[in-house]
Order: C-alpha cells, then sequence, then structure tokens
C-alpha cells in the first residue's frame, strides 16, 4: 500500500483537478435523477394490491384518483370548474352529478343514498381520475394545476395531493438539511479537534465524495425522496471517521518523518487503507442487509448508502491527503488544544471496578428490550404531515363533510352477472365502516336503464376484461379497523369473483404492514450474521464478535425502546434502518478500541493495562466520531416537518451518543471479564492470557 501513497502524494494536484473536473457530471446526475414519493410502489410486484393497481391503468387507462371538494358554489359553477379541471393534461376523467344528468333535473331527485354520499349542504364532491400512475410527475403536475385554476373553496385529497405536497416540502427542506449538518459537523470538529481550518478541509472532501455518490445515482433510474434526503448527511455522518483515522495516522507520521511530510503522508495513506478498509466493510455490510427486504425501499437506500461509503473511502485516501498537503501550512497556523483531556484517568476509574458496569448492563437490558418490542410504528405517512399542507386540510374536510376517510376500489370480472354483481355491491355495504360501494351495477335498475347510461361512465367502471367499484370508508388508513374492513371486502368479492382484488391506499398499506414486519425480521438478522462474520475475520476471534455485537445492540435496544417509554410512535421503517445503520456504522467505536486491546495483549500488557490503554487512546477518536455523527444529524431531525426524515435524523443522533457510552462504559469492562475466554480463542493472544 505503500507504493499507492506514494503515487497519491505524488499526483496530489492532477487528482484534485480530476476531482473538480467530475462535480460537472455529478451535478448533471443529481439535477437529472427522479425522485420517488410515493412509498407504496416499493411492494413487491407479485403482490395483488400492485397488479390491481397496473390492471387499472393498463384495461382503464386510469391511475391516479382524488376526490375534489367545492364549497358555497353554485351547481353552474361547480359544472364550469368541472370542465377546467378536465382541460388539465393527464387529467382522464372527472365524474360529477353533471355526468349523468342534465343539470336541469335537479340534483334533489336522486336517491337519498347517492345524493347524501357527494353532498353536504354548500359542500360537493367530484371524482377525478387521471391517465398515469399515482405519483408520476405528470400527475403531481395535473394535481398543481387543478389547484391553481380552483379558488381557496376547492380542496384536493388523495395519495397524489400527498406526494404532491410531500415533494414541495422535500424540495425546499433539502437544502436547509445540508446547511445545517454541515455547519454543526464543522462545528463540532472545530472545538473537539486541534485546527480550526481542519473540518472544512474534511467537509470539502466528504463532500466531493458525496456529490459523486448523488450523482452516480442517476443510473438507478429513480430513488427515494427518504433516500435523498438521508444520504448526503448519512454519508457525512459515517465516512467523518475515515477522515479522522488518515488525520491522526499523520500526525503520528510526521513525527516519525520530522520535516518530510510527503513522505508521511504517503505512510498514512498506507495505514490508513488497511484500518478503513477493515471498517468500512461492516458499515458496507449494514446498509447490504437493507437490500434483502422483499419491500424495495430498503435496496434503494442500502445501494446509495453502500455506494457512498465507498465514495468516502476513496476520496479518504485521495482528495483529502491532497487538500490536507496542500493547506498543511494554514492547519498548522490555525492549530489549537483540542478540548478532550487525556483520559488516562477516566479510563483507571471506568476499568476498576467491572462488575459494577456488567450488572448495569444486565439491569439495563431487561427494560430496554421490553421498550424494544414495544415501541409502536404507524404506516400512515399523511397523518403525520403539518396541519397547514393542503392534503391535510383537504383529508380533514372530507372527514368532517362526509365522515370518509380513505376509498377502496375493487376490480372484478366485467362478465359477472348483474344479479351477482348487485349482490356483491349490496353485502359490501353492510361490512362496518363502509359508507358506500359504487359500480356499475349500483347504477343500472336505480338511476337510469343501462343503455342510457353516458359512455364516459361505462368507460370509468367497466371494460372488456374488468368491472371497476368504488368503496367509501370511515376508517382511517393503516388502522386496525380498516385492515379488518379490507379482509372482509376481500372476503365478499372473493366469494363472488375468486380472481377479483381489492386495491387502493389502504389495502397497499395493509399489505405493507406484513411485508415490513417480515422484513425487520429477515434484515436484522442478515445484518447481525453478516457483520459477525465480517469481524470475526478481521478481529481472527471467535469470541470478539459477540462482545462487539452484543454491546451495540445493547445500544440499539435502548435507542429503539425510548420511544416506548416516551409514548412515541416511529415511523414504519425506522426500526428496520436504524437497527443496520446503528450497528453497521457504530460497531467501528468497538472495533477501534478492541484492535488497540488487541495489540497490547499481543506485547504481552497485563489484562489491565492493555485495557487501560485501548481506553484512553480510543476515547477521544470515539468522542469525536460520534459527536461528528450527532451534530450531522441531530439539527435535520430537529428542524424536518417531514416526520419520517426527522425521526430516523433523531433516533441516527441519539443512537451515536447511546453506542458512544455503551462501548466507552461496557466494551472496555467485558474485556476484563472476559479476557481468558477472549485470549484463548483469538489468533496470536494464545498464549498470553491473564497474567
Amino acid at each position: 500500500m505503500i507504493n499507492l501513497g506514494k503515487k497519491v502524494v505524488k499526483y496530489r494536484i492532477p487528482i484534485l483537478i480530476i476531482s473538480i473536473l467530475l462535480l460537472i457530471p455529478s451535478f448533471l446526475g443529481i439535477v437529472n435523477t427522479r425522485i420517488n414519493y410515493d412509498m407504496l410502489t416499493y411492494l413487491p410486484s407479485t403482490m395483488d394490491t400492485v397488479k390491481g393497481q397496473n390492471i387499472l391503468l393498463e384495461d382503464f387507462g386510469k391511475g391516479a384518483f382524488s376526490l375534489v371538494l367545492t364549497e358555497g358554489m353554485s351547481n353552474s359553477q361547480t359544472a364550469d370548474l368541472k370542465a377546467k379541471i378536465e382541460t388539465v393534461e393527464h387529467v382522464d376523467t372527472v365524474i360529477w352529478y353533471d355526468s349523468l344528468m342534465d343539470l336541469s333535473v335537479p340534483m334533489e331527485l336522486l336517491p337519498k343514498k347517492f345524493y347524501d354520499a357527494f353532498n353536504n349542504g354548500d359542500t360537493t364532491m367530484m371524482a377525478v381520475f387521471f391517465d398515469t400512475s399515482t405519483s408520476a410527475d405528470d400527475t403531481m403536475d395535473a394535481i398543481t394545476k387543478i389547484r391553481k385554476i380552483t379558488n381557496k373553496e376547492c380542496f384536493v385529497t388523495g395519495m397524489s395531493a400527498l406526494v404532491t405536497d410531500l415533494r414541495d416540502l422535500c424540495e425546499k427542506e433539502e437544502p436547509v438539511y445540508v446547511a445545517i449538518a454541515v455547519i454543526l459537523a464543522a462545528v463540532a470538529m472545530m472545538i473537539f479537534m486541534d485546527s480550526f481550518i481542519l473540518p472544512f478541509i474534511f467537509l470539502a472532501s466528504i463532500g466531493i465524495a458525496i456529490a459523486f455518490n448523488l450523482g452516480t445515482n442517476y443510473f438507478l433510474g429513480e430513488i427515494s425522496y427518504i433516500t435523498k434526503a438521508l444520504s448526503a448527511v448519512l454519508q457525512l455522518g459515517v465516512t467523518m471517521d475515515y477522515s479522522i483515522f488518515l488525520w491522526h495516522s499523520y500526525k503520528e507520521q510526521k513525527e516519525r518523518f520530522e520535516g518530510d511530510k510527503n513522505r508521511a503522508m504517503a505512510h498514512a495513506i498506507s495505514n490508513t487503507i488497511t484500518s478503513v478498509v477493515g471498517s468500512s466493510v461492516t458499515t458496507i455490510a449494514g446498509f447490504i442487509a437493507l437490500c434483502f427486504m422483499s419491500y424495495t425501499l430498503g435496496k434503494d437506500l442500502g445501494i446509495v448508502m453502500a455506494k457512498g461509503v465507498v465514495f468516502g473511502v476513496i476520496g479518504c485516501v485521495t482528495t483529502l491527503p491532497a487538500l490536507i498537503l496542500l493547506f498543511d501550512k494554514a492547519i498548522e497556523k490555525t492549530s489549537h488544544k483540542s478540548l478532550i483531556p487525556n483520559m488516562d484517568k477516566a479510563a483507571k476509574v471506568i476499568t476498576k471496578r467491572p462488575a459494577i458496569f456488567i450488572l448495569l448492563f444486565v439491569i439495563v437490558m431487561v427494560p430496554a428490550l421490553i421498550g424494544y418490542r414495544g415501541t409502536k410504528v404507524y404506516y400512515d405517512l399523511g397523518s403525520t404531515m403539518p396541519k397547514d399542507m393542503e392534503y391535510v386540510i383537504a383529508n380533514t374536510k372530507l372527514k368532517d363533510k362526509f365522515n370518509l376517510a380513505s376509498t377502496h376500489m375493487v376490480l372484478a370480472d366485467s362478465k359477472l352477472a348483474h344479479k351477482d354483481a348487485k349482490a356483491m355491491l349490496d353485502e359490501i355495504e353492510t361490512v362496518d365502516g363502509v359508507k358506500y360501494a359504487l359500480g356499475f351495477d349500483s347504477l343500472v335498475g336505480s338511476l337510469v336503464p343501462e343503455e342510457i347510461i353516458p359512455d364516459s361512465i361505462k368507460e370509468v367502471l367497466k371494460s372488456d376484461r374488468y368491472q371497476l367499484i368504488l368503496i367509501n370508508s370511515e376508517y382511517v388508513t393503516a388502522s386496525d379497523e380498516v385492515n379488518a374492513q379490507i379482509d372482509q371486502i376481500n372476503d365478499i368479492v372473493k366469494k363472488y369473483d375468486s380472481e377479483g382484488m381489492v386495491i387502493g391506499e389502504a389495502p397497499c398499506t395493509k399489505d405493507l404492514i406484513v411485508t415490513t414486519d417480515h422484513d425487520f425480521k429477515v434484515v436484522d438478522a442478515i445484518s447481525i450474521v453478516a457483520i459477525f462474520i465480517i469481524i470475526a475475520l478481521v478481529l481472527k476471534s471467535v469470541t470478539l464478535p459477540v462482545i462487539l455485537v452484543a454491546v451495540i445492540e445493547f445500544a440499539i435496544f435502548i435507542n429503539l425502546g425510548l420511544p416506548y417509554y416516551m409514548d412515541v410512535k416511529l415511523p414504519f421503517i425506522a426500526p428496520i434502518c436504524i437497527s443496520t445503520i446503528q450497528l453497521g456504522a457504530t460497531v467501528d467505536y468497538a472495533i477501534l478500541m478492541t484492535s488497540r486491546y488487541k495489540k497490547e495483549r499481543y506485547r504481552e500488557k497485563d489484562k489491565k493495562e492493555a485495557v487501560q490503554i485501548a481506553l484512553s487512546t480510543s476515547i477521544p477518536s470515539i468522542i469525536v466520531s460520534a459527536v461528528g455523527f450527532f451534530a450531522a444529524t441531530f439539527g435535520v431531525g430537529l428542524y424536518s416537518e417531514v416526520d419520517i426524515i426527522g425521526s430516523l435524523c433523531n433516533l441516527m443522533a441519539r443512537g451515536a451518543v447511546i453506542s458512544m457510552f455503551t462501548v466507552i462504559l461496557i466494551l472496555p469492562n467485558m474485556f476484563m471479564l472476559f479476557d481468558k475466554v477472549i485470549c484463548k480463542t483469538t489468533a496470536k493472544m494464545i498464549d498470553k492470557s491473564a497474567n
């Protein structure tokens, strides 16, 4: 590796020039990468709900669906508004009273069931179908245009309205996320490191790696808004360790090769590659574990973040050394004494009575596990959006005026006999919480003869293969009530048509609950096993992986258990992501201390001295790394109005601090307690057990 180090030093200027030039295509890649704001599109394609959404688009030419409410408008004004909405590009059909009857026929002549379904006082409701999918850019643009041509008395509901508002909010917040993360991380490093300008050099190098990572997302086709919002912040927090490793190594080598900074950097690069690659592999394994989720948002986040770690490692041994050498004099001029004092005394105090900390570990583990298993999650992302968001206002109006909280759709055989179809509709309407079920056969025979039903209505409700039934429900998406309701409706549909499907936001969310519950167990197991194997190979030990994983898992249990005691619900994706991210990212703290402990025991130090040296020398690096991770995520967690992003950042920030304290307080005392076993089960320590 020394030859690589020498080449990096020799060609440092070309490296910087090439890096800067590569920022141009990276920027173009960032701008042209599509962002997906619909969490339901990541469900497995084999599910009926997903198949049904595709059939709806292919057979009916309709993907997205919204309800538009109007207040204080006359029938003629509403009809004019309907006509304007129909002119919006990608609006396929708008259904209102005048779609079925002439306005000269009083609306009150409708059967009470249908009149009440679409009218309440001066409020009326119309259904809008789009020819594009729920989260397509064209659909979101159409929603925006509909809002522009309507006045303040009009409200647009539906999943497409949610993703439109979510896109607008995220695009407004994302530049602020990065600014907050950079400022707080810079302040933290300026305080805890030994130079005022050094943090900005670190951030410049990491920033280039982040740009490369985000730019190459273009080749993935699209990424989720969660991945986009978190990737830069997470990459900053996770890969900051590598910069710290290089800097500490460079300082050591400068003392060794006094007056020859180029040679010192070449050796620093050589040493850093070995330690950073070993450290990064565990982090990458944590992210790769997310790719095993059947809910493919995990794959989206896992690939982008694993790629980000690779770019971080490359940047750490190429652009960062070049920048440090370029600004070496400025770094020396702005150097100051680190605020972190010598930790020898602290190490002696912590390791003086190991039994106390081991007992603390055992005692705290019980409530931590209870909390971990008891923490509740939510799946209805719309429920946590800001109250002044247009989608939230519209949904509130829909609930207040019509007592509607969700809309399901049924796709049934178009050749189903009228008698059976009518019986199915009637039976669905008896299910608790169903306001009404509207299909082609609910119109025929009650309002008008089949032959005079307008073609526009027929096209919406019937195709060659399927007929579409709309079901409005009083129950909120992701609630136990709506999930039980969907099961009942599904049983009824299957009774009349074995190939029938119940689709829509609530049925998709129900599938999401089942899918992610399974994914959590799979990903958790894969990440633990993968990281266990990697640690075993890196440390050449059977017992050390058990101890290290146990210590970090303990920190994870505390982190994910606290919301239970704080009576806070987490977004459904949080436990899956945090368990793997915290394990993969913060196990580095434990590996750092363990490597030094191994080294000292190999040098035939007794266990107490070896542990104390490992602890005292590791604490400063662990503190700087954890505080940097905390700073990069905590501010974003406080600022973001998108709860799924804010919650994930808060959990990552808190997890970094909890892991820091756990590694500093518990891990060295594990070494004290299990030293004999460790020495006998670890390569090159077998004959040097407890002196």
